[in-house]
């Protein structure tokens, strides 16, 4: 079973398909198509940061993609494809809800509980969970006082409203990141206003987007080869980049020349009176930088107003900042990120042990190679905590994910083995060297980014090796770090 029809759970759905035959699989998702974030967020301006060369999947690379940085559409359709392509489709339960999750120790199975937006709460058995959720689709929520009383439209780019007309309206949008950078050149011109609040600074890169052209198109269907030369070149270009993370003198030059650019790029294409504002006063690679293809064009614009005047109340149709002002508003768009909520769903393993519990014993999320835990037998991650990267694309560490499960779990498929589990030993062992590699890069820096666990002060999110380290991982003979069971004969997955 898989959870999250998202670009994780199609990839390891079409790997178990085509390397393994397997047909006896499902795919649940709340949402009510496959694509994840991809099909959540439809906002106005969205798209990749990554070169679209890079995004897509190795086995099914995409020679259509029109603009080097692809748009949401794009690449809904793209996935759409293959799911139509290995026929995941066959496979995916729509609007239904992970609720939570318990090991059987007699039947050595899964038994997963979920709800249905039809047909209600049910209980599925399965021999093998895999959790392929990711964090980029619950919307974070608005706290301020009076938002309840707001008589406007309050849309968060998570949960666009395509029906909302922002026509002659005064908007404030709020957030910073690189769903606002994308949204407010995109609907500048048919709002009246726009009042953007933000909090944080980044770092503000130049990102022009180039066409592809249709003969160029033409030439990757005709010869797939310079497509793959492509990829390849652009994938190495960006990780020559991962040295740049690293706390010692080679990435502390460097960074200091990103720094320098984007300093150099927003003094030559923002206002000067918005220069403090958008400047970052912390080191580059603490959050996430931020691709320009418009936004700071926006603030010459005499509609655009960007503010870090902090919001005290909102009313039945303005906002009243810190400073006293109030501005009137007709519309609220919320480009403030995710809540982080995907790991809350209740996991029991052996002997009614928790994941919060487990968790709790480590003082932080812990995993294993960031795709198990131990007492969770025949549990798996894609995308699990620690192994984003801020520099590459991250379909390219899920295949690395996906391979490295299938491997761990083939003597299952293949009926030799009814669990497995990763030893306690190997889990502790890789989470020190884990959090020693964080604490030797930028990433352990406190700067406020969502990177870090403001429960534990523990960064839960960034893989701190380059990509070719996880890759190696995939093809290590690691049979020492898992305990396989034979007791019983498998079932169904």
């Amino acid at each position: 079973m898989i959870i999250g029809g998202g670009v994780s759970g199609i990839a390891m759905a079409c790997r178990l398909k085509s390397v393994h035959g397997l047909d006896d699989l499902c795919i649940y998702d709340r949402q009510e198509g496959l694509g994840g974030a991809w099909w959540a967020n439809t906002y106005p301006g969205c798209a990749v940061d990554i070169p679209g060369f890079c995004y897509s999947f190795s086995f099914a690379p995409n020679p259509d993609f029109t603009k080097l940085f692809p748009s949401q559409s794009e690449v809904l359709t793209y996935l759409s494809t293959v799911v139509r392509q290995y026929r995941i489709d066959e496979h995916f339960i729509r609007g239904t809800e992970w609720i939570n999750a318990t090991w059987n120790e007699e039947t050595e199975t899964w038994l997963v509980t979920l709800r249905n937006n039809e047909a209600g709460q049910f209980t599925q058995e399965c021999k093998v969970l895999i959790s392929a959720v990711g964090g980029l689709v619950n919307p974070q929520g608005l706290k301020v006082p009076g938002v309840e009383t707001f008589k406007g439209e309050i849309i968060h780019t998570a949960r666009w409203n395509h029906d909302a007309d922002l026509t002659n309206k005064h908007v404030a949008v709020i957030g910073n990141g690189a769903s606002a950078v994308q949204l407010v050149p995109a609907i500048l011109n048919r709002v009246k206003s726009v009042t953007q609040f933000m909090r944080t600074p980044h770092h503000i890169v130049q990102g022009d987007n180039y066409d592809i052209s249709p003969e160029w198109r033409n030439t990757f269907h005709q010869f797939p080869l310079i497509l793959w030369l492509i990829r390849i070149a652009i994938f190495l270009w960006m990780e020559i980049t991962w040295f740049r993370f690293q706390n010692n003198k080679l990435g502390q030059i460097s960074r200091a020349q990103v720094e320098r650019r984007s300093r150099e790029y927003v003094q030559k294409s923002a206002p000067e009176s918005y220069w403090d504002m958008l400047i970052p006063k912390y080191e580059f690679g603490c959050k996430r930088r931020v691709f320009d293809r418009g936004y700071l064009a926006t603030l010459e614009d005499s509609k655009m107003r960007l503010t870090n005047d902090p919001i005290m109340e909102i009313k039945s149709n303005s906002i009243v900042t810190r400073s006293g002002e109030e501005l009137h508003v007709d519309a609220i768009l919320l480009a403030n990120g995710f809540a982080l909520t995907h790991y809350d769903v209740d996991i029991k393993g052996h002997n009614g042990k928790t994941r919060a519990q487990h968790w709790k014993e480590y003082g932080h999320k812990a995993t294993f190679n960031t795709i198990a835990m131990n007492g969770f037998p025949n549990f798996f991650y894609i995308l699990g905590p620690n192994s984003g990267r801020l520099y590459t694309s991250t379909i390219q560490i899920i295949e690395s994910q996906v391979d490295m499960v299938l491997r761990i779990m083939e003597p299952i498929m293949l009926q030799k083995a009814s669990s497995v589990e990763v030893k306690a030993s190997s889990e502790r062992e890789y989470d020190v060297k884990l959090h020693d590699a964080i604490g030797k890069t930028v990433h352990s820096s406190l700067c406020g980014s969502y990177f870090i666990d403001k429960n534990t002060d523990k960064n839960w999110f960034v893989y701190p090796w380059n990509t070719f380290h996880l890759w190696l991982s995939t093809l290590r003979n690691t049979s020492d770090d898992w305990d396989y069971s034979v007791g019983l004969a498998t079932r169904k997955f």
